[in-house]
């Protein structure tokens, strides 16, 4: 056989897993290596090579092993939980930065109970005990499920078209995870169990800086607003996939949505409430991460300020980039559009500051071909009941409205913090949700194909993190744009530009992740969705323009 790694070719006689085939450099690595691609597939160390391919490895520096990381960080707490707590349950309920909150059923969390879960996970690794991927046909996954009675992987089963069911083991714990595991619990060496509300964080490196955990940094925030969703979504019984397609196949999908639907306008309607109540108020900053639905927000949101006698009047920060020649460059020499210093802060603050004391100015329009502001004669005075709103990935930064007194402005981030999970131990990602409704979006509107799109996303999460992420706690509200059956919806749409992507391109290993989740879903037609919603900002066939 004929494997390629970087630039070598190594040829070897009889079948052979990862680890031993590329042992030297997996040993003198960096940093930890935690999984790899096999001709453009996600696997484990122990993957055992029978054909001719092409490998990577993938550490923890990387995006991908920071989620093996965590998903084998997750698998080791719920093997430790349950020697520690047979018969008790628990649930993996979401992510905060760089760490997931866990709680569990009918038992109070003190801190005697954090350290032995703590002092058991690091036993576990220690001992660097071997992961095992076992394989089983249907028959034998209906043996399985009878004899132990577990909900354990279950949806593999309920998925007809699933010829093989996976289970993983360690000793003689067992569980299921829908993403690449490392093939050792010697891996996770860094973590850390804390106290947390009411449950526990599972503290975890970044990728930026993987061989340390991070400084724990608090959003009460974000954490407030994903616990508001998941208590809602847990009395509408849908806060798992399994009920979701439940109520779908049981016709119950139209009420989840209407109610789910019903959900959004209240919360933006008590935003819109919140701001009428307080005078001073005179501008409205929006911001959020890609595909959050920050357009449909914003227009929505104008909606419930009129019913409250406030008219909306937008400005685009994007007409106030500083001249071409003025941009700063990245590392690689390339502009950087999306640093904070691309704007041209001092023209912006000024005329900001000359609407606020009601002086009329003449707009900027970017001309982004010859990369200078023009000025067509566009004059704008703000009226007494009138407010500014302003959309962009610097809103939530100071910085950018730095003349304008704090009681004088609204903050406001939206994302999508994604409530369902798969399981008790499988959560799905913010992320990935962005992802998928971003791969329909853009090839909706953008002729973008999915390949494109998830070449680019790691740019995108960059700027994220630089530039949104650090001044979420600043908002003065939180919206979760995310709806709980909207991958249902997606799913029609996204599998089939997920499945043009073929097995020789390197983005196949994320769409074969993203089309493994998708899988799960049952679909629910386009048509049930109303259409003021967020998610035709994505799917088309909307209310606004966008």
């Amino acid at each position: 056989m004929k494997i390629q790694y970087k630039d070598k070719i190594l040829e070897v006689q009889d079948k052979i897993t990862i680890q031993e085939l590329l042992k030297n450099e997996i040993n003198t690595s960096n940093y930890t290596v935690i999984g790899a691609t096999f001709n453009h597939e996600y696997v484990n160390l122990a993957y055992e090579i029978c054909q001719d391919g092409i490998v990577e490895l993938i550490d923890v520096s990387l995006k991908e092993g920071t989620k093996i990381y965590r998903r084998t960080l997750i698998y080791i707490l719920g093997k430790a939980f349950e020697k520690l707590c047979p018969g008790k349950k628990i649930t993996v309920n979401y992510q905060l930065p760089n760490s997931m909150f866990c709680d569990v059923d009918q038992m109070e969390v003190t801190d005697e109970f954090v350290q032995k879960l703590n002092d058991e996970m690091r036993r576990i690794i220690k001992e660097n005990l071997p992961i095992r991927q076992i394989v089983m046909n249907r028959e034998q996954a209906e043996e399985f499920y009878n004899q132990h009675h577990t909900s354990k992987g279950r949806l593999q089963l309920d998925l007809v078209e699933n010829k093989k069911i996976y289970m993983y083991y360690c000793e003689d714990y067992y569980n299921y995870c829908f993403g690449t595991l490392a093939n050792r619990t010697g891996a996770t060496k860094i973590f850390e169990i804390i106290q947390y509300d009411d449950g526990f964080l599972v503290r975890y490196p970044s990728s930026k800086e993987p061989n340390q955990l991070p400084k724990l940094i608090q959003t009460k925030k974000l954490a407030w607003a994903l616990n508001e969703y998941d208590d809602i979504h847990k009395i509408l019984n849908v806060n798992t996939v399994y009920k979701l397609n439940s109520a779908i196949k049981e016709n119950r999908i139209k009420d989840i949505i209407m109610l789910d639907e019903a959900l959004h306008e209240k919360k933006i309607a008590n935003i819109a409430d919140k701001i009428a109540q307080n005078r001073k108020i005179k501008m409205i900053l929006i911001a959020g991460p890609s595909s959050s639905g920050k357009t449909t927000f914003a227009q929505r949101l104008g909606i419930q300020l009129r019913i409250n006698q406030i008219k909306p009047v937008t400005i685009s920060v994007d007409n106030y980039f500083v001249e071409r020649k003025e941009t700063p460059k990245d590392e690689k020499g390339n502009y950087d559009f999306e640093c904070i210093e691309a704007i041209d802060l001092k023209l912006f603050n000024e005329h900001l500051t000359k609407l606020l004391n009601g002086e009329e100015i003449e707009m900027p329009q970017f001309d982004f071909h010859v990369g200078t502001k023009r000025y067509y004669g566009k004059k704008l005075k703000l009226e007494p009941d009138e407010v500014l709103v302003i959309e962009g990935i610097h809103c939530l930064n100071d910085k950018l409205t730095s003349s304008i007194a704090k009681e004088q402005k609204y903050k406001i981030y939206i994302s999508a913090l994604t409530v369902l999970n798969m399981d008790r131990y499988n959560r799905i990602s913010t992320t990935d949700t962005r992802l998928i409704r971003r791969i329909v979006r853009d090839n909706q509107f953008r002729s973008y194909d999915a390949k494109h799109t998830i070449n680019t996303w790691y740019m995108v999460n960059r700027g994220e993190e630089k530039n949104i992420f650090p001044y979420q706690e600043e908002a003065n509200s939180i919206f979760n744009t995310s709806l709980i059956y909207e991958l249902g919806v997606l799913k029609g749409m996204a599998m089939p530009l997920l499945e043009k992507i073929t097995q020789e391109e390197p983005e196949y290993a994320e769409a074969r992740r993203l089309i493994d989740l998708l899988k799960y879903f049952e679909t629910i037609p386009p048509e049930y969705v109303p259409t003021n919603s967020l998610l035709k900002e994505f799917i088309g066939g909307g209310d606004f323009k966008y």
